[in-house]
């Protein structure tokens, strides 16, 4: 297996910044360290691990603790209420965790005797693999302090590219969002995405 260069905690915490009224954070997240991803492989694909709710955590390490590299990227959330402020840690995508292994009876197995895990998420026996490319976009865009906010996944829409600077070549679905242009990235797979605002980028149609 690929060996990640942290621990869980320190690969993969971003925080947000600012509140919301009533003491919720605001959805807006910046890298707290880097996060090096395994790099592509020809055997090891990236799969979704669907989990029981608020075990994400418990899932990634124990199947971090039998040897599987496990991606869970996390936000680091500003609670405040009248009397004080606390720190909590969530995922980013609730209900799944990321696992980047071979398609393979022992993959399966593995995961299955993690109580808390669900299953792997796909059609065919083993799982349907994610795109590297989907993984690296969510990865990049934490990484380089871009804001962005949970959007529901969408299937229809226009394919741009955005064309220069710290996301030259990322691509996405234009939509517009409370007057503002936003780029709308998704794992596909577990249908979640993720909005990005565009302003001050140029984009181009794919």
């Amino acid at each position: 297996m690929l060996q990640w260069g942290g621990t869980l905690a320190d690969i993969c915490v971003f925080h947000k910044n600012g509140w919301e009224s009533g003491g919720e954070a605001v959805a807006h997240w910046r890298s707290a360290g880097a996060c090096a991803l395994p790099l592509p492989s020809s055997e090891q694909r990236w799969y979704a691990v669907h989990t029981r709710a608020r075990h994400e955590k418990v899932v990634a390490a124990q199947l971090r603790g039998r040897g599987v590299d496990t991606y869970l990227p996390l936000v680091e959330e500003i609670h405040r209420w009248s009397d004080r402020r606390k720190r909590v840690q969530v995922p980013l995508f609730p209900g799944y965790t990321f696992i980047h292994a071979l398609d393979s009876a022992e993959t399966m197995a593995t995961v299955a005797q993690v109580s808390s895990a669900v299953g792997i998420v796909g059609a065919e026996i083993g799982g349907t693999p994610i795109p590297d490319q989907e993984i690296a976009t969510v990865h990049r865009l934490l990484s380089n302090n871009i804001p962005c906010v949970n959007h529901p996944f969408l299937r229809l829409g226009q394919r741009v590219r955005i064309r220069g600077g710290a996301l030259d070549g990322v691509e996405g679905t234009l939509l517009a969002l409370k007057g503002e242009n936003c780029l709308v990235v998704s794992i596909e797979l577990i249908q979640r995405s993720l909005a990005v605002r565009l302003e001050g980028y140029d984009v181009e149609i794919v």
